[in-house]
């Protein structure tokens, strides 16, 4: 089949054009009005302005799709106030199922979470408050006793929280498959055509049995992690490669390694102490890191290593320079100067969500105080050479690519000052870091069709851009178009 976009625009460009799509690429882009085959069915754009289709290239899609049937306590402003949103749930739901909730932030919080506040809220019911970094968990006793036995105190923190999470999922997967159909369509209507799915646990069967019942809103890249690197390597999975009966869409991602820990828990590795004095964790010794490494890159397998600290992401660097190849860190929150050149230097992407420095930079000016002209070092590591990939972490921050890019180039939010405006970055740069391709023949036909002129936009409309129509292989997966 043969698809023309008519009266298209290009950002940048003041020409209108016609983009023929065929066969799921993009066969021509012609100045509009030109003769169009009368075998093609046409699509007048009447002027919108056509984009790359957006990546958003960090996730947890299965947390993301759970999200919005989840207490949300993001708002709770202490304990106490998370505790009570608790307590009104269990007053309005009552149950002996777990209550989950999602999305607080504990490190500016006047008092401490603990089990009593939970237990007096809830009672018997178990309740499992996850962090806003997924970093953390707090439960009440109740939740302990059931899921937990042996922990003490009211926190499970990185590895022990990670593994209760990935267990607060629907006894069946018919449910969460139809919640995960839900957040590929509501990101289609945002102009997504891929992610890059770093859910903990063994993705390719999910992905393969969602593709199989007709999920193909995206394309999607998943990865492995430490506990199933092997597997994948057994099975031939090798970054880059699709996975059979998938039609394209299913194609092995990275091998992500969790080297430290999150800001908001004190966990990220950091060469300065935090007030309390610590200076967080290293989840790996330098050589069990660069062992990982060098078996994934060995393997054909990209490694994406997780650094939120400047010690985190020095110790990442050294292990990238040792191998001899080039990977992904992911996030990149905290860099010295020194670092930074090393990042274009060494072929290793800053894989980096731009919306955390907003979510974030309260708790960076506390836990970081006199650091944060390194936080968040977009325009530095743009400068440098370094290439960027925006991502969100949903369900760490909205599933949204226009978040990412209104973050980037406004670095505000919510009508305030901008945070360290010398790290902003301009809106051609940002929609370069949310795309894959070009609007260009030969490339896929993976786009987004805007009402605006993203150029032309200041960051609080991007942050709202109107998407018209998402096409995927040239196909429509979303369209709002006469």
């Amino acid at each position: 089949m043969t698809l023309v976009l008519a009266g298209a625009r290009l950002p940048g460009s003041g020409e209108v054009v016609d983009v023929t799509l065929r066969d799921g690429v993009i066969a021509g882009v012609a100045p509009s009005g030109g003769r169009i085959a009368s075998e093609a069915e046409r699509i007048d754009l009447d002027g919108r302005w056509l984009i790359p289709g957006l990546w958003d290239q960090h996730v947890h899609f299965t947390q993301w799709a759970q999200t919005a049937r989840r207490l949300d306590v993001s708002r709770a402003a202490s304990a106490a106030d998370a505790a009570a949103l608790v307590g009104a749930r269990v007053s309005a739901d009552p149950g002996t199922d777990v209550l989950v909730g999602f999305g607080f932030h504990d490190a500016l919080w006047p008092d401490l979470p603990t089990r009593e506040l939970l237990d007096a809220a809830a009672g018997e019911r178990p309740v499992v408050l996850i962090a806003g970094d997924l970093h953390c968990s707090w439960l009440n006793t109740a939740a302990f006793e059931r899921l937990a036995p042996s922990a003490e105190g009211a926190l499970l923190r990185e590895d022990e929280s990670f593994a209760l999470t990935s267990r607060l999922t629907p006894s069946d997967a018919a449910t969460l498959d139809r919640w995960a159909a839900e957040a590929a369509q509501q990101a289609a209507r945002r102009g997504v055509v891929g992610i890059v799915d770093l859910e903990y646990g063994w993705n390719l069967d999910v992905w393969t049995r969602r593709i199989a019942a007709g999920a193909r809103s995206l394309r999607v890249e998943f990865g492995v992690y430490r506990d199933r690197i092997a597997d994948a390597v057994a099975l031939g999975l090798r970054t880059g490669r699709a996975v059979d009966d998938t039609d394209g869409l299913l194609t092995m991602g990275p091998f992500k390694v969790i080297s430290d820990g999150s800001l908001n828990t004190r966990t990220a590795l950091c060469r300065h102490p935090y007030p309390d004095g610590g200076h967080g964790v290293a989840n790996l010794t330098p050589a069990e890191l660069l062992a990982d490494l060098r078996f994934a890159v060995g393997n054909g397998i990209e490694p994406a290593v997780h650094a939120i600290g400047d010690e985190a992401n020095r110790l990442a660097l050294d292990a990238f320079e040792a191998v001899g190849s080039g990977g992904r860190i992911e996030h990149a929150q905290l860099i010295d100067p020194a670092d930074i050149p090393r990042f274009a230097a060494l072929g290793v992407t800053a894989s980096v969500q731009p919306e955390h420095a907003m979510d974030d930079r309260d708790v960076a000016d506390r836990l970081w105080a006199g650091r944060t002209a390194d936080a968040f070092p977009l325009a530095s590591l743009l400068a440098s050479g370094a290439r960027l990939a925006f991502g969100s972490d949903a369900p760490v921050a909205p599933l949204d690519p226009w978040a990412a890019i209104a973050s980037a180039v406004g670095r505000s939010r919510d009508g305030r000052e901008p945070w360290h405006p010398e790290q902003r970055v301009t809106t051609p740069a940002a929609l370069a870091a949310s795309a894959r391709t070009r609007v260009a023949v030969g490339e896929a036909a993976d786009l987004a069709v805007l009402e605006s002129d993203p150029l032309a936009a200041s960051a609080d409309e991007l942050r709202g851009m109107p998407v018209a129509a998402t096409l995927l292989a040239g196909r429509f997966t979303h369209s709002v178009l006469d």
